[in-house]
């Protein structure tokens, strides 16, 4: 029996890397994005110059220029969008047939404005007994694109769901667990990206591999506990899209949020980090609603909150660290 077709909706970097992993597999995935010029440009070449070089797409991979017509066959849909897109999707999607589909997405952050996890906005936008499921976990594109080895996990409440997918993407290289802890695998993604924005402002100020271990060890107790405040598990943490995404956003240089925050703490302005990475940097807009969220649930957050002030209230970094060094010694906690 032939697999039912999936739609990944998205063709920056990593929804172009998906759709190439899943080509791979065996299966005959469509691959839609925003840019008309840009999709007749994908479909010419069969590489995705723009954002993943280098790697061409396999025969069963194909670029659809219509978005009904993207994701009519499928029975599943891949959203692979920046956050502050998402809810345009979800809005397309709401104007589609959808009975019988299914909804993932690999985005990470949260919905900006409402500070919504993504998985609430879908529930409001599709609603609540769409089957849904979110794909995270510590991954660069150019890497899966390569064929290295990596490792995702796939949550959903329907375990039947996450299962499928986890059969879809599942290869030798490409190891994806399942969870049903929607929440804790959202919150990791999300505010990791924050966490590798100081990490790269630390690195960018000189200050070396202790404070960045430093930074990475109280982040990981921020993430916790704001993810805890929000209805996570605390192993879930402790997994790949917590601690395992952490590490990797914040240690190396293929992470956009590391390398923006290289260019904050060597005095740059966030204009000249946005134009240094080139491409989103989802840290900048969750670093805005995590501290909102912190706050308004009374969850203490210093290394975001210092983050956010760098970003939109224009503190120096370097007082930013002096802030964090004068908070009273206390328990690990």
């Amino acid at each position: 029996m032939q697999t039912p077709s999936i739609a990944v909706i998205g063709a920056g970097s990593w929804g172009t890397a998906l759709a190439i992993l899943l080509a791979r597999n065996g299966q005959a995935p469509t691959l839609w994005g925003r840019d008309p010029a840009h999709l007749a440009q994908l479909d010419a070449e069969r590489c995705n110059h723009r954002y993943l070089p280098g790697y061409s797409f396999p025969p069963q991979l194909r670029v659809c220029r219509d978005f009904a017509e993207a994701i009519g066959a499928a029975r599943d849909i891949l959203i692979v969008v920046p956050s502050r897109g998402f809810h345009d999707v979800l809005r397309a999607l709401a104007g589609s047939a959808m009975t019988g589909k299914r909804v993932a997405w690999a985005t990470k952050g949260f919905e900006p404005e409402s500070g919504q996890l993504l998985h609430e906005v879908l529930a409001e936008v599709l609603g609540p007994n769409t089957p849904c499921a979110v794909l995270s976990g510590p991954t660069f594109a150019a890497e899966v694109a390569r064929g290295l080895p990596a490792a995702v996990t796939v949550a959903s409440q329907r375990l039947d769901l996450a299962r499928d997918l986890s059969v879809r993407f599942h290869n030798p290289r490409f190891r994806v667990y399942t969870s049903d802890d929607i929440i804790g695998v959202e919150v990791g993604g999300a505010v990791k990206n924050a966490l590798a924005l100081a990490a790269g402002i630390a690195d960018g100020l000189g200050f070396g591999a202790n404070t960045r271990a430093a930074l990475i060890t109280r982040g990981m107790a921020e993430l916790m506990r704001l993810g805890v405040a929000l209805g996570g598990r605390r192993e879930t943490f402790m997994g790949l899209t917590g601690l395992g995404d952490l590490v990797l956003t914040c240690t190396d240089d293929q992470s956009r949020n590391r390398r923006a925050g290289l260019v904050l703490g060597r005095g740059g302005s966030l204009a000249d980090a946005q134009a240094s990475v080139g491409q989103v940097i989802e840290g900048v807009w969750a670093a805005r609603e995590i501290a909102r969220i912190a706050r308004r649930l009374g969850v203490e957050m210093p290394i975001t909150e210092q983050v956010n002030e760098i970003l939109y209230q224009g503190r120096d970094p370097r007082d930013a660290v002096r802030a964090l060094l004068a908070r009273a010694a206390g328990a690990e906690v």
